[in-house]
């Protein structure tokens, strides 16, 4: 009953009601990734569509090659036995900010240390 509720009421939280009606009604599963991420494309229109198995509807848990997918930038599903990661491609980093684990550069009011000084820095003016 709450994960019911959870997709009528919010859409952070994963598929809301009408995704699943949607991709239940005009949806072809396509795929899944090591994330739990399963993966649609639209039979009609050129859409294609992705529900967050981490509970949490995060669009920088896509690895790479499904985040090409995604966006059009090739027509090979990750899963098919065609695709190979290019030499480029990074295993997926979850998105840090916000937690304790941020970057925090010398100077941040959240870190300590002082930032460096640099050339274009403002000096302040004062009369003689």
């Amino acid at each position: 009953m709450k994960q019911f509720l959870t997709e009528i009421f919010s859409w952070w939280s994963g598929q809301t009601w009408g995704t699943r009606l949607w991709i239940w009604r005009f949806g072809d599963y396509v795929g899944s990734d090591e994330f739990g991420n399963k993966y649609y494309q639209d039979r009609k229109a050129d859409r294609r569509y992705v529900t967050y198995g981490g509970g949490y509807a995060d669009a920088s848990a896509i690895p790479p090659g499904w985040h090409g997918w995604m966006h059009h930038r090739t027509d090979v599903v990750p899963t098919d036995a065609k695709y190979a990661a290019r030499a480029w491609e990074k295993p997926h980093e979850p998105n840090l900010t916000g937690t304790a684990a941020a970057y925090r550069p010398d100077g941040s009011l959240l870190n300590k240390g002082e930032r460096p000084r640099v050339t274009g820095d403002y000096n302040a003016w004062s009369p003689e």
